[in-house]
């Protein structure tokens, strides 16, 4: 499994910050070739189900995924999502925390991944990709209001 974490600082408030990671649909809007479409119905929380399909024509894969935790940020309390893989070809879990920071929030996606095919000394350079896919990702959706 390859393991790898990203730390941010934002203006956002908490509440924002939490908002703008946790809208699964816009996820697609910030991964190259990647659509999300929500499998159960809102409000997001413990239970949702949500499927990106990453790819083109036949070459793209669906990555379901569920919300196993689901603590939105409160006051001063830090808020934390939990999402396990549930797909045949990528598996793992993925975790959200977002707390306050000064005037604005901190962030730490934390994600840990294995694509069936690859050998466990892939893991290094699929820790790096997924780092730097993550980085913009995240970057994207605290960056462009919605």
């Amino acid at each position: 499994m390859a393991l790898f974490r990203i730390t941010r600082e934002s203006p956002l408030s908490p509440a924002e910050a939490w908002r703008r990671l946790t809208d699964w649909e816009r996820h697609g809007d910030v991964v190259p070739l990647t659509r999300v479409r929500l499998a159960t119905p809102p409000p997001t929380g413990e239970g949702t189900v949500f499927v990106p399909r990453t790819g083109v024509g036949r070459f793209a894969f669906d990555d379901p995924m569920e919300v196993v935790a689901w603590e939105p940020p409160h006051g001063a309390t830090a808020g934390r999502c939990r999402l396990e893989k549930r797909g045949t070809f990528v598996t793992g879990w993925a975790e959200i925390e977002v707390a306050p920071h000064g005037a604005g929030s901190r962030i730490v996606w934390q994600e840990e991944i294995h694509v069936r095919p690859l050998p466990g000394r892939c893991d290094p350079l699929l820790a790096r990709a997924g780092r730097l896919m993550f980085a913009r990702t995240v970057n994207g959706l605290l960056t462009y209001g919605s």
